[in-house]
């Protein structure tokens, strides 16, 4: 297959992952119906958000971690024909092979750079590595290195600081042996012990946290009683958001960062906490094709400008931006429904005006 055959081929079963500590990668699994990534990427989370091509953000469970070789599996959305993408055979790399590596770097979504197999066993704390030149970033983290047949030989796991290009892979083989010692506990909750490497559930678990072969101290991916909040002006904007009828769980893309949709526009909130602000960016539609169009336009968000209070219409690349700004001290849970409100309000209208009266377009979304 050409690297462009594969792209194709994988940005169906390439799967987005969110929790309160950042984002990474992961990928599906048809033949055991799971999702793949790296146990640094759900952070010691029971349940983390997903989105995929083919399904919006919904909630998953995580339901085996394993912190040794880095690795984690998830549950798959329901109802949704994911493709199926192939394990390939560790044993028979070789250094040299052509690579692509899979992934959401830097929230650029499906973005696959390619290289080649600088050594195919590194040895890093006694487990074998795949060492390849292709780059691989932050968001890349828990996604598929994939060969030149389309197979998934490795799971993208760390790179070396300062280092040029110096991408390390779990190879596929350790990838096979967790599948088979998971498969049979299915649906239950269930981590591998980093020192003795025994299966561990919550059936056999002793005194709720320790490893029942060796003794080690382990910990279930188990959903709390209690879900940890968060704290000063994140705290303050996860309970706007409740007060506006919005799933702040569903809400979290990371730190400090939310995203919501308000009729036909994205609205997505950060939390500067260096500088103590709050942007509220709504992203509504993009500029028409018609170019005779653009001028009249350009004259409306100008003149809307003129009259909103605290709002600003602009044009950031192709796409019309709403947005508002407010320090953190200036804002509590009530002034900030209010701010909040008028955001979205506006940013559903706008972008509804936007399309009938210039042609604007409907936004891409990846």
């Amino acid at each position: 297959m050409d690297s462009q055959q594969i792209i194709e081929k994988y940005q169906q079963a390439i799967i987005q992952i969110a929790t309160n500590n950042g984002t990474g990668t992961g990928f599906y699994l048809k033949e055991f119906d799971i999702i793949v990534t790296n146990d640094h990427v759900v952070a010691d989370n029971a349940e983390v958000t997903i989105a995929g091509k083919l399904f919006e953000k919904v909630f998953s469970r995580v339901w085996y971690t394993d912190r040794k070789h880095d690795l984690a599996f998830l549950e798959a959305p329901k109802n949704i024909e994911l493709p199926d993408v192939r394990l390939g055979v560790y044993e028979s790399m070789k250094d040299g092979d052509a690579v692509l590596a899979i992934g959401h770097p830097f929230g650029l979504n499906y973005t696959a750079t390619q290289g080649v197999v600088s050594k195919v066993d590194r040895i890093r704390d006694g487990l074998k590595f795949i060492q390849i030149d292709a780059a691989i970033n932050p968001g890349n983290s828990g996604g598929p290195l994939v060969n030149k047949s389309g197979e998934v030989i490795g799971v993208n796991s760390f790179i070396i600081k300062g280092g040029d290009n110096l991408g390390f892979a779990l190879p596929v083989s350790y990838l096979r042996e967790a599948l088979q010692m998971y498969l049979p506990n299915r649906g239950q909750a269930s981590t591998r012990c980093y020192s003795c490497s025994y299966l561990v559930t919550a059936s056999n678990i002793e005194s709720k946290k320790y490893c029942p072969s060796c003794g080690t101290e382990v910990k279930l991916p188990e959903i709390p009683e209690k879900e940890t909040e968060p704290v000063g002006a994140a705290k303050t904007i996860e309970d706007i958001l409740r007060e506006l009828g919005k799933d702040v769980r569903l809400a979290r893309e990371g730190v400090n960062n939310w995203s919501v949709k308000e009729g036909s526009a994205k609205i997505k909130i950060a939390y500067n906490a260096d500088n103590y602000f709050i942007a509220g960016d709504a992203y509504l539609c993009q500029m028409p094709a018609d170019v005779t169009k653009i001028k009249p336009l350009y004259q409306y968000l100008l003149q809307e400008n003129y009259k909103l209070d605290g709002l600003v219409l602009s044009c950031v690349k192709n796409n019309i931006v709403l947005s508002r700004i407010i320090y953190d001290l200036d804002m509590n849970k009530e002034t900030g429904v209010n701010e909040f409100k008028n955001l979205f309000t506006n940013a559903d209208k706008y972008d509804d005006v936007l399309k009938h009266e210039f042609g604007c377009l409907d936004r891409l979304e990846e």
